[in-house]
């Protein structure tokens, strides 16, 4: 998927392509300056229960909690930010600001480069390897 006209809050162009962690990934369609926001993610509004039944359910599930009683599901979300993978040394970092999934970039994020956030606690509770191949990687999501 190649982005082309993109909504007001995609601030940046992202692409989506066959990532070398895992399935698809989020990438700079254009450069990326350190410290602006990339774009956001649009979703389901759930609740945290029903999104914790829905993690059980699938291993791949692309879901955000934003307090202890709203959560947001993006698997039918058409955002390309959706595809952004985890990294242990991550070049961009997630951001809830008024019930809103940010991105922002902690560096500067050149052309083709794939986009990653650290995603800190996750459902699988340690027991997925992770795959991104960061020096220093911890080995677990």
């Amino acid at each position: 998927m190649t982005a082309t006209a993109r909504p007001a809050y995609q601030k940046f162009a992202v692409d989506v392509a066959p990532s070398r962690i895992d399935g698809q990934g989020a990438f700079a369609a254009e450069a990326i300056p350190a410290r602006r926001k990339i774009g956001e993610i649009r979703g389901e509004s759930i609740s945290v229960a029903d999104a914790r039944i829905r993690a059980t359910r699938s291993e791949r599930i692309m879901i955000v909690e934003l307090s202890t009683r709203r959560a947001i599901d993006f698997s039918r979300s058409a955002d390309p930010m959706r595809y952004t993978n985890h990294s242990c040394q991550p070049n961009a970092r997630l951001c809830i600001r008024q019930g809103r999934v940010e991105f922002y970039a902690l560096r500067a994020i050149a052309v083709g480069d794939e986009i990653t956030v650290n995603y800190g606690e996750t459902h699988h509770e340690g027991r997925l390897t992770c795959r991104c191949g960061a020096p220093g990687c911890v080995g677990r999501l």
